[in-house]
């Protein structure tokens, strides 16, 4: 397993971490246990959670392999991962109370503000008390290192990276979005935080579709799940690349991965950069210059959600709109068309007609 620096915390943490929200069976807790447990004995250090993640099992999944874990005597240092999304100082306290009971742990190393969704939406969190929860919880010694967790886009990440309230950040991340979120990464790095990586398969998106994302196999023998775990493993100033885990293949196969993995040379990135422009040309980048409607539909999250029509994917149009973006589609039925929308779009994409494929895709389901 390779290992980096998580920002200046001085914590070294695993080249990829075990993201608690894909377990194949949450209701055994025991069983899933031993699939982080198998995680651990393979060289992965850090471990994502929050509360409702598989029917609200995970943290107790991950509580459960803990223990195990602290029992066995390792000298590979063990890093919590977890999160509140209350906007209020009691709701946090709650949720982070209820955590360190499920995890049965003392503290946690990474507490996240999770799911900042909107430009807003940090200062609600500050005026409600739950950035001062945070502060105080930190003081207590309950938490170590105050991080946040978000779907922004780049620009957006970089303002609140520029609050200077957090340590770290938690964001979507992969070969099918990354230059969404390149001033994110780039202000993250410009004040040496950490780095964490969600999403790192696209939703599997990647993957599933060699005919659109085949590019990223530079290196002979690459497998998709290489090709796409290698572009990020390029990516220096990443800490952690979070990977969904149903069970022990899927540690085994993504560990793998990391262990094949071999720096690419400045022909091979050029590569994948071009690779990339031809494959942006088609699917919505989010930019965001579609950021002029006169009735205020965020344009970019239904564009970008409906790169889900072109794409084979296990998520749905209606999840990624309510659980990525925050959105639901009859939010549409504002839509005037008058296309300024299309007029500011980069790539020209007839946003109108996507519009309307996604309210029959949404119908659909």
């Amino acid at each position: 397993m390779r290992y980096s620096q998580y920002g200046t915390t001085g914590k070294q943490v695993s080249a990829i971490g075990f993201g608690g929200m894909r377990f194949a069976r949450p209701a055994a807790i025991d069983e899933m246990a031993e699939v982080v447990l198998h995680a651990y004995d393979r060289g992965i250090n850090y471990f994502d959670t929050a509360p409702g993640y598989c029917d609200d099992h995970s943290e107790q999944i991950m509580g459960a392999a803990l223990r195990q874990m602290r029992k066995r005597g390792s000298d590979l240092p063990i890093y919590t991962s977890s999160k509140s999304n209350k906007p209020t100082g009691d709701g946090l306290r709650r949720d982070l109370e209820r955590t360190l009971r499920r995890l049965d742990v003392d503290s946690i190393d990474f507490y996240h503000c999770w799911y900042l969704l909107h430009p807003g939406e940090l200062d609600a969190r500050i005026a409600g008390g739950a950035i001062d929860a945070m502060i105080r919880a930190k003081e207590e010694g309950l938490i170590d290192h105050m991080t946040f967790s978000t779907h922004l886009p780049g620009d957006e990440i970089r303002k609140v990276i520029e609050r200077d309230i957090f340590e770290g950040v938690l964001l979507g991340y992969s070969a099918a979005n990354y230059r969404y979120r390149e001033a994110g990464i780039a202000a993250a790095s410009a004040r040496s935080m950490g780095v964490v990586v969600m999403n790192s398969l696209g939703g599997g998106t990647i993957v599933e579709n060699e005919e659109t994302f085949g590019y990223l196999k530079v290196h002979e023998g690459q497998s998709m799940l290489d090709a796409a775990l290698h572009f990020l493993l390029q990516e220096e100033r990443i800490a952690v690349r979070l990977v969904g885990f149903r069970d022990m293949t899927d540690v085994d196969t993504a560990i793998d991965s990391v262990e094949s993995f071999r720096p690419y040379s400045d022909e091979e990135l050029a590569s994948l950069i071009s690779g990339a422009d031809r494959t942006f040309d088609a699917l919505c980048t989010g930019c965001m210059y579609c950021r002029v409607c006169p009735v205020d539909i965020a344009v970019w999250k239904f564009v970008e959600t409906a790169n889900l029509l072109y794409l084979s994917s296990g998520e749905t149009v209606k999840d990624r709109l309510r659980y990525h973006w925050g959105v639901t589609i009859d939010q549409l039925d504002a839509c005037i068309s008058c296309g300024a929308c299309e007029r500011a779009c980069t790539q020209q994409l007839p946003i109108l007609e996507r519009f309307e494929a996604l309210k029959a895709a949404v119908r659909a389901e």
